[in-house]
């Protein structure tokens, strides 16, 4: 009697054909736009990485270098994005005593958290996003945020309800 493959193994399979095809094309791709071939390794393993958990998706692909290329698009943003907020945190604490500098996990866990609040206020209008750093970071009052941004206390009252409403309906994987 024989069986019949499973649908998890033709998935896999999908994914398998998926990266002998198109892999060497995503490195090439990524390397023209990083200028860097070892940045552009790590970025087609990443993106492979999450094709790993979206197996169901692949075996419906039309157009899987486009699809392929959207995934390191956003993968290529998320870690411009990243090194961004890097960038400012240590610039921030920069300034500080050596015995008031966090240690070298207190700095990856407070720059991990950094980078999730990055990207649970990505979406916000600028305004928005900065009356609610105003807010939360620096404690001020809507007077003063008002005030510094120029706008009223009414558009404070409704940028703040905007971001809160924005964080409470963001995914639970932040």
């Amino acid at each position: 009697m024989s069986s019949s493959p499973s649908n998890s193994s033709l998935l896999h399979a999908d994914v398998r054909n998926l990266y002998s095809d198109h892999h060497l094309w995503l490195v090439n791709w990524l390397r023209r736009r990083l200028h860097n071939t070892e940045n552009a390794a790590d970025m087609a393993q990443d993106t492979f990485l999450y094709v790993l958990g979206k197996p169901e998706q692949v075996a419906q692909l039309r157009e899987p270098r486009a699809w392929l290329s959207s995934i390191a698009k956003g993968l290529m943003i998320d870690r411009y994005r990243r090194q961004q907020v890097e960038q400012a945190y240590l610039q921030a604490i920069a300034h500080l005593p050596e015995l008031e500098m966090p240690s070298p996990e207190e700095r990856l866990i407070l720059l991990e958290t950094l980078t999730r609040i990055d990207a649970l206020l990505d979406g916000l209008k600028p305004v928005v996003r900065t009356a609610f750093l105003l807010s939360r970071l620096e404690g001020l009052g809507y007077q003063a945020i008002a005030q510094r941004l120029g706008v009223s206390v009414s558009s404070i009252e409704k940028y703040m309800a905007t971001a809160i409403r924005h964080c409470l309906l963001a995914p639970k994987a932040l």
